[in-house]
């Protein structure tokens, strides 16, 4: 029995006389030399409700054939517009062959492109050094595009609930204890800071952080947001990796989790709000490992203690007490 290979238009002709004459798949398949699941495949690909004909399952083959993607050859003439274009107007890998396509349809695509230039970095070749340094043209000259790398840097959160399906009450901040949270990073964008802001009063909770990784955060939440788990009831976190153990959060705290949509972080605007202002008391290149406890505490009064215009120049310490005694009593 030879290797299976695409069924030619006389076999599919020999398939059809043999299935009229009542021969069964594994018949067909032996006497055309082939293996039986070919023929099954072939079969159940083309039947209709009149049985197998050759001549349609013929043109289905062919019209698949005609539609699929076929690989582009990156030729001479593509290579040289493409650093004529890169070099001079400066033009992306994206707006070159978009540019070229209009033109040509059968240009490469930019995935293409960017890694025949990064290959070309690689080449040691003599016929290839014309091409070596091109990668310096690209706008980020050092940092090689992967192919989906924006979703991989972000990882897989389970059972992640979208922040459209998020109580609409939660939007009007009129009751207590939803909390939007966040991590602060420091110099080199290693750990700092975690910030939990209550969304109605602004309280904000502070915890210094050694670590990102997720069951670390998870921890540090349920221990800052413990003494006052009576009063929380949702959470919303952005798609940061860390978060990814949500759920044993909602079970500690007996809440919700909710995330925002990628690339979104005006979606929790009251966090970043106050990540601003925190800004003013640990820039961006502070190294966190440098900070201290106590140096955190007393940033955390200082937030907390500042007057607030939306609250008339009451504090999120004053507003968040008044609101608890209410919800309490």
């Amino acid at each position: 029995m030879t290797n299976y290979s695409h069924l030619s238009q006389e076999q599919r002709y020999q398939i059809e006389a043999l299935l009229n004459a009542k021969k069964s798949a594994s018949e067909v398949a032996e006497i055309l030399g082939c293996h039986r699941s070919s023929i099954y495949r072939e079969i159940k690909r083309n039947r209709s409700r009149y049985g197998y004909s050759a001549m349609k399952a013929q043109e289905k083959t062919t019209r698949r054939h005609t539609h699929k993607p076929k690989r582009r050859r990156f030729t001479k003439a593509m290579k040289r517009l493409v650093v004529r274009l890169l070099t001079v107007p400066k033009y992306s890998p994206e707006l070159i062959s978009a540019a070229a396509r209009k033109d040509d349809p059968g240009f490469v695509s930019h995935e293409t492109i960017y890694k025949w230039i990064w290959e070309m970095k690689f080449n040691y070749e003599q016929r290839n050094r014309e091409f070596k340094k091109l990668y310096q043209c690209l706008r980020h000259g050092r940092d090689r595009l992967k192919r989906g790398s924006f979703k991989n840097k972000r990882g897989i959160i389970p059972d992640k609930v979208s922040i459209e399906k998020r109580p609409r009450i939660v939007e009007k901040r009129t009751r207590l204890g939803d909390f939007e949270i966040d991590l602060m990073l420091g110099k080199n964008r290693l750990p700092g800071l975690l910030v939990a802001t209550e969304r109605a009063t602004l309280k904000t909770f502070l915890s210094k952080i050694n670590s990102r990784y997720s069951s670390s955060i998870a921890d540090t939440i349920i221990r800052k947001l413990g003494p006052v788990k009576a009063l929380v009831r949702t959470m919303t976190y952005d798609n940061d990796i860390s978060f990814a153990e949500h759920l044993r959060v909602n079970k500690a705290l007996q809440t919700k989790s909710y995330f925002t949509h990628p690339y979104s972080a005006q979606e929790k605007g009251t966090v970043e709000n106050r990540i601003g202002v925190l800004r003013r008391f640990f820039p961006k290149k502070t190294d966190f490992s440098d900070v201290s406890i106590q140096r955190i505490k007393r940033v955390e009064s200082l937030l907390n203690d500042r007057p607030v215009r939306k609250f008339k120049y009451e504090s999120p310490n004053a507003v968040f007490l008044r609101k608890s005694v209410a919800l309490t009593t």
